[in-house]
């Protein structure tokens, strides 16, 4: 009887130890989960958003739409689901961008394109420019965008590969780094 209870005892100490020592281990790892779920928690969100920025002087600088816009509390960043952006820089031909998904950052200032990237316009005498990429950061004040990655450009002459670009959508000035290759027609 004393050995039946002096092993019940020894188990029930064993329990509690394997039961400490789970609670260990899995107890900081839920809590950090926890936290990470509240830092990446969305504080509010809006379906269809349109936003309109105007240059000083009053003409139409850009204008930025997506389906859905999601905020981040803890890092201050919006996320978009299919963004349309149109840059105007004040004339009628805007340089249109669009992608699957978005990042804008905290002050707004950069906008991080990501997956099936276009930036598209046309101008006065109807030649259209289509550059596409898979990632792209925007920054509509200065009307430059750039990237690291692979980039297409499809001209009314021709079209340019090239791995990375610096675009002053401005006064359509573009940098390519590396790598960049062109079929041309002449006419």
């Amino acid at each position: 009887m004393l050995r039946k209870a002096v092993n019940i005892l020894i188990f029930a100490v064993i329990a509690v130890a394997v039961a400490a020592l789970g609670y260990w281990n899995l107890a900081p790892s839920s809590r950090q989960s926890l936290q990470a779920s509240a830092d990446s928690a969305v504080d509010f969100y809006v379906l269809g958003t349109h936003t309109v920025q105007f240059q000083e002087d009053g003409t139409l600088h850009y204008s930025l739409s997506a389906e859905r816009l999601e905020h981040i509390r803890s890092t201050d960043i919006s996320l978009l689901d299919t963004p349309k952006m149109d840059i105007y820089r004040g004339s009628k031909q805007p340089w249109k961008i669009t992608s699957q998904r978005a990042e804008v950052s905290p002050d707004g200032k950069e906008i991080e394109l990501i997956a099936d990237v276009r930036i598209a316009r046309t101008d006065e005498k109807g030649r259209s420019t289509v550059v596409t990429s898979t990632r792209m950061t925007v920054i509509p004040d200065k009307e430059y965008a750039q990237t690291n990655q692979a980039v297409r450009i499809e001209a009314a002459n021709g079209v340019t590969t090239a791995h990375g670009m610096k675009a002053y959508l401005n006064d359509g000035r573009m940098i390519l780094p590396s790598n960049v290759r062109g079929q041309h027609e002449v006419r």
